[in-house]
């Protein structure tokens, strides 16, 4: 009663979450196995998992083959999901994190399903785990996560580069008269 109140200048003002706050579900894709248990664990059924098996060759000779799930699809229903974060929890293989975003509204509710590139991308929202000692390494999980963003920064700089490179020779017959006729004056 003694201080004014304050109104929060929101969106153009982003708020000051708390440490480890929940938003959204992200998705580090390189560590699911589809085991499917986040999918039948989940209360509201709002997980959507299509994965294939692939045969490994052996690696030693006369070893046997080894045959691993590819995850091809995974995705969240958030229009259906209620943010309990149980399939978080029974992630055996640390896939699933709570990412502190919660901009992500859809002007339609179908648009509301949510594939696991978007997924993917909420991966590096994600706030690492508290350290047990200040002076300990980062966690694998943040290492691993910058690993596969900054694979994936690369990957774009290089098609981009390969995109920018066909235009470029597209475009080098008209500078390579230019420069010959400036080198002859």
């Amino acid at each position: 009663m003694t201080k004014r109140s304050v109104t929060t200048q929101y969106p153009d003002v982003k708020p000051e979450l708390p440490p480890r706050s929940r938003g959204v579900i992200a998705l580090f894709d390189e560590n699911c196995t589809s085991c499917m248990l986040c999918a039948r664990e989940c209360p509201d059924w709002c997980i959507y998992i299509d994965s294939h098996k692939e045969t490994l060759p052996a690696t030693t000779p006369g070893g046997r083959e080894r045959t691993r799930n590819v995850l091809d699809r995974f995705a969240i229903d958030f229009s259906l999901c209620m943010y309990c974060g149980i399939c978080i929890e029974v992630c055996p293989f640390d896939a699933l994190f709570w990412s502190p975003e919660f901009e992500y509204a859809e002007f339609e509710i179908k648009d509301m399903l949510h594939e696991k590139e978007r997924l993917g991308e909420w991966m590096a929202t994600v706030p690492p785990p508290p350290a047990v000692d200040p002076r300990a390494e980062d966690p694998k999980e943040l290492v691993n996560a910058r690993k596969a963003l900054q694979k994936k920064a690369d990957d774009a700089a290089t098609e981009a580069a390969m995109k920018e490179g066909t235009a470029d020779t597209s475009g080098d017959t008209g500078t390579s008269g230019d420069a010959g006729g400036e080198a002859s004056r």
